[in-house]
């Protein structure tokens, strides 16, 4: 009888250290955000653009800017976005500068889908309309920071 008691205690002991293991595991792992943007790009030759937007992670919504959006344009449009933001730990992950990551899409009129990176490994996947007349939206190189 002893002995099925000390067998119970550890099967019992080893359940909650599995338990606890795998609740810490879940925390540290990197999750996924909502994001919305909206940009506007003007220029000849020499462009600019910016905007804002908003994450939305973890039940919390957060205001964002957009800045240094693409040179070498011709042209004026907009465009709303909107996708998710992964690899995020914290909500302030979301900052940086993105830049392609892998085959990520240039958008080049009507509708596109683009994927970049940030230095701390957040991946945007973004896809929008763009409306007016733009020869490149080139993202690649695209600030985002929290307000």
């Amino acid at each position: 009888m002893l002995s099925v008691v000390r067998a119970l205690k550890f099967v019992t002991v080893v359940v909650a250290s599995a338990a606890v293991l795998v609740g810490s595991f879940n925390y540290a792992q990197a999750l996924t955000g909502r994001v919305r943007l909206n940009i506007v790009k003007a220029g000849f030759i020499i462009g600019g653009g910016g905007g804002n937007g908003t994450l939305t992670f973890q039940g919390k919504t957060y205001p964002l800017t957009v800045g240094g959006v693409g040179i070498g344009s011709l042209g004026i449009a907009s465009v709303a976005l909107s996708g998710t933001a992964t690899n995020l730990r914290t909500a302030s992950d979301i900052a940086g500068t993105y830049a392609a990551a892998g085959a990520g899409a240039a958008f080049v009129g009507g509708g596109q889908v683009a994927t970049l990176q940030n230095e701390k490994g957040v991946i945007l996947t973004v896809q929008g309309v763009q409306a007016g007349f733009q020869i490149s939206l080139g993202l690649a190189g695209m600030t985002i920071a929290l307000q």
